[in-house]
């Protein structure tokens, strides 16, 4: 069966869709067959950015491994059973569909609470949430008193998550392996940092995840997206110099994918 990573949190701005491209087109470089969804019916961000590289192979008329990209399927709504929800057949369509000829099922999460959202992470065999460096974000997790030092109850993402994890316990599945990517570094405000390292690190022993590292906020990530490209493709389309920042870049999305140690990969880039 194909591993399914899901990519997620419920708030925007998080890198969410940056990250699921980069970990998808990584895995596909290293010669994993991936398949990805997009849950964000509305923005599509992931799908548009997949669509952007296909098309700029196309008119460049270069091949690069790529994942591949459906958009969920559309039903008979005749066919559904009594009190059966449509998003979730949908899902499981899409999903049953690619596992077959995907080693990888990679499910981005719109930033948001969703009816898809919530059966897909109970789907995650590895569940990826990037949380940028703030304690505005960090509430979506847990919240803390006001010297952002103590935990002092867990938070709606925190709650459906645990939702997820029961879930696959009932149906007798593996556990998720979920891990919290400190995304969007900034180079300032190091007391901020360490007082998130600090509430994390806490977190992380309480309700039970990982963490791993992300990557900083650099244009280059936004300088991309119109041709679909990632840090490793530069190379490929004929970049011979690479600057600092994208060197660094590059390490960090070997960092990462060396973190999650999802089975049979090796980040040899």
């Amino acid at each position: 069966m194909a591993h399914i990573i899901v990519v997620g949190n419920e708030k925007g701005g998080a890198g969410k869709s940056t990250v699921s491209m980069h970990v998808a087109t990584a895995l596909a470089r290293l010669g994993h067959r991936v398949s990805t969804l997009d849950l964000d019916l509305r923005q599509k961000t992931l799908g548009r950015y997949i669509t952007n590289r296909q098309t700029y192979l196309t008119n460049k008329q270069i091949s690069l491994p790529s994942p591949s990209y459906q958009d969920l399927p559309e039903i008979d709504q005749g066919s559904l059973q009594p009190g059966e929800n449509a998003l979730d057949r949908r899902l499981s369509m899409a999903v049953t569909a690619m596992e077959p000829d995907s080693d990888f099922i990679l499910i981005d999460c719109p930033g948001s609470h969703t009816r898809l959202s919530q059966v897909a992470h109970s789907l995650a065999d590895t569940l990826i949430t990037p949380l940028n460096d703030s304690f505005i974000d960090f509430d979506l997790l847990a919240h803390v008193d006001s010297d952002g030092e103590e935990i002092t109850g867990p938070s709606v993402y925190s709650e459906m998550v645990w939702n997820a994890r029961q879930l696959r316990a009932q149906a007798g599945l593996k556990p998720i392996d979920w891990i919290v990517v400190r995304n969007r570094l900034g180079a300032q405000n190091m007391v901020n940092k360490q007082k998130m390292h600090k509430a994390i690190t806490k977190l992380a022993k309480r309700i039970g995840f990982r963490t791993a590292p992300g990557f900083n906020e650099r244009v280059i990530f936004r300088e991309l997206f119109p041709r679909g490209l990632t840090l490793l493709d530069l190379r490929d389309i004929g970049v011979k110099g690479m600057n600092i920042s994208n060197v660094a870049a590059r390490h960090e999305l070997r960092e990462l994918i060396k973190a999650l140690d999802l089975p049979g990969v090796t980040p040899n880039f």
